[in-house]
């Protein structure tokens, strides 16, 4: 059975809207940005800076943005557990109050997910990948029967995302440089893949990075760096919204 993502949901209810002469609500375009933020530091944060920045700029030109913040860098979600899993396994008639509480936050943290068009998320870049509180959110919120389904009759690639059309936007800081396509250090970096790997069962089918370098180095490429991302931050925000509003004006 195919699942249509909220993308074409929203798209046929717009549809249907127009056809019956109800005229188009606008709050139906209305934007929910999921603003996730994973460093363990706080005002000396140049991914923290990024992804403010990002909103910031977002809901500048689109007042209708509604944003859902979720800070895992200090309150980074518990690792997964033998009872949690055993609980994210269990069938809804066998459930129990314990197995339920196991998984509300994980209920919760997939609701957030559910909610969002464009999922925004600052990270450092840690020993080449992410940050443990960032991989224990992917733990929480990719979940059998929630995020994903899981068939053998696909063969070889059971598992298929149940969510769709959702957007991620990837800023992080690194201390070295040479990470992007073509780079010196492209294949240390275990944070992007890692993160849009994992962010396809999120129903995630577009992403965008951009990322502060030489950080160790703290020269006059650092400098550099910095200036060229946050530049390129709200140039990304308004090609966005625009593609967004083209979509939706073109259903």
């Amino acid at each position: 059975m195919s699942i249509a993502g909220p993308s074409r949901v929203v798209a046929n209810l717009l549809q249907s809207l127009r056809q019956s002469g109800l005229g188009l609500n606008r709050n139906l375009l209305m934007t929910t940005l999921l603003h996730i933020d994973a460093s363990a530091r706080c005002d000396r944060s140049l991914s923290r800076k990024l992804s403010r920045a990002f909103v910031e700029a977002w809901v500048e030109r689109d007042h209708r943005t509604q944003v859902i913040v979720r800070d895992v860098g200090l309150n980074p979600p518990p690792f997964v557990t033998q009872d949690w899993i055993a609980a994210a396994f269990t069938p809804e008639e066998h459930m129990t109050a314990e197995k339920r509480a196991q998984l509300r936050l994980s209920d919760q943290l997939i609701d957030e997910i559910e909610r969002a068009d464009v999922i925004v998320m600052g990270t450092p870049m840690y020993n080449y990948g992410m940050p443990a509180a960032l991989k224990s959110w992917f733990d929480k919120v990719i979940r059998i029967g929630k995020t994903f389904t899981f068939d053998l009759d696909r063969g070889d690639y059971p598992l298929e995302p149940v969510l769709g059309g959702k957007k991620l936007v990837v800023l992080s800081s690194r201390g070295e440089f040479g990470f992007g396509p073509g780079g010196v250090r492209e294949k240390m970096n275990h944070l992007d893949t890692h993160i849009q790997t994992c962010a396809h069962y999120l129903g995630v089918n577009e992403t965008h990075v951009i990322a502060i370098d030489y950080q160790e180095f703290g020269d006059a490429r650092h400098e550099a760096s910095i200036a060229d991302a946050f530049d390129a931050i709200p140039v990304l925000a308004r090609q966005m919204i625009e593609a967004r509003q083209t979509r939706f004006s073109l259903v």
